[in-house]
């Protein structure tokens, strides 16, 4: 397969790209077959029509380098042509994860390419978690863009390790054959400081004073199977959003069971709102465990659409991090 390097400034394109370029032979349909929220086709008594089948162009075949094909097992799968690769949807995801063959599904992302994308029951285009899909390797986790939700927050965070460039390199643990190579948990403890020049919701220049207290949250995976979030809050300070000081005496202790994939989420919210009305959103940050340095760090905080822009260009958090690896006993 062609590096990032060489991909640079290209368009990849997936599709059907059998053998003599104009067939369609090759089952390469989407693993949808998971999905229960699809509707039965109507007859109307009448026997179903046999799913048509279309030809491929040579000109597009040519200039295709994916090749879409059905998941049948890990061992066809894996002997297979590496620009064959398969495309899941995530109720898929999270059945294969459950069956305990997401070890074959790590070594065949290897060598090969594996595409996740949201069920079609997600009619509000929300997200689903990508946690499982980033545990096993897989390359092209497809999300809801136009959705700025949590688990949208959480790829941003991933792939703003790399310089927001696209592309963040596959944790080593990942590329390991040996299934009996297991990730060391990790203790992570956070406390959280102070903040500064934060704004009100949606950057407003007017209305309320706010009265911010952060949510800090552990995403990751539980047995390569169950992804997991465990979070904790700090009290809040009444209206003061330009330098609130939590100076908190407690940490925040988490245990992170895959460090190479977890990731730690920083959500500061608004309790300043009418009775009965939800904590609203102000700004967020979501950081690789893997990243993480010890000592006081200043983290950036970023707004609903991932940027910070405005009202939002000095909005930081200063938190105390401590870190280190659970070793087994003998």
């Amino acid at each position: 397969l062609p590096s990032p390097i060489d991909l640079r400034g290209m368009v990849v394109i997936k599709g059907r790209r059998p053998e003599g370029a104009v067939g369609a032979d090759d089952d390469d349909t989407d693993d949808e077959s998971d999905d229960e929220s699809r509707p039965p086709p109507q007859t109307d008594g009448k026997p179903p029509e046999p799913p048509r089948k279309y030809g491929v162009a040579p000109q597009l075949a040519k200039i295709t380098l994916f090749h879409g094909t059905k998941h049948r097992n890990w061992d066809l799968s894996q002997n297979s042509p590496t620009h064959h690769m398969h495309s899941f949807s995530e109720s898929k995801v999270k059945s294969l994860c459950r069956t305990n063959r997401n070890q074959k599904w790590t070594v065949y992302n290897q060598s090969h390419m594996t595409r996740t994308y949201p069920a079609g029951s997600r009619l509000d285009s929300s997200n689903y978690n990508p946690m499982q899909a980033w545990s096993t390797g897989c390359q092209l986790v497809a999300l809801n863009f136009q959705t700025n939700d949590a688990y949208l927050r959480l790829n941003d965070g991933r792939f703003r390790e790399n310089d927001g460039c696209g592309y963040v390199l596959k944790p080593s643990a990942l590329m390991v054959k040996d299934e009996f190579t297991q990730i060391a948990p990790v203790k992570l403890s956070v406390r959280v400081l102070s903040g500064a020049c934060i704004p009100k919701p949606k950057g407003e220049h007017k209305g309320e004073c706010i009265s911010p207290y952060v949510n800090v949250a552990i995403h990751d995976i539980i047995k390569e199977e169950k992804d997991s979030c465990t979070s904790y809050s700090t009290a809040q300070v009444n209206q003061n959003g330009l330098f609130p000081i939590w100076n908190q005496d407690r940490f925040f202790v988490f245990r992170a069971e895959n460090g190479t994939v977890a990731m730690l989420t920083l959500t500061v919210y608004d309790s300043n709102v009418p009775v009965g009305s939800n904590d609203v959103f102000i700004a967020s940050a979501s950081i690789p465990v893997s990243c993480l340095r010890q000592g006081y760090r200043s983290v950036q905080l970023f707004d609903s659409n991932n940027t910070r822009n405005g009202a939002f260009d000095f909005a930081s958090l200063l938190i105390e991090v401590k870190m280190r690896k659970y070793v087994a006993e003998i």
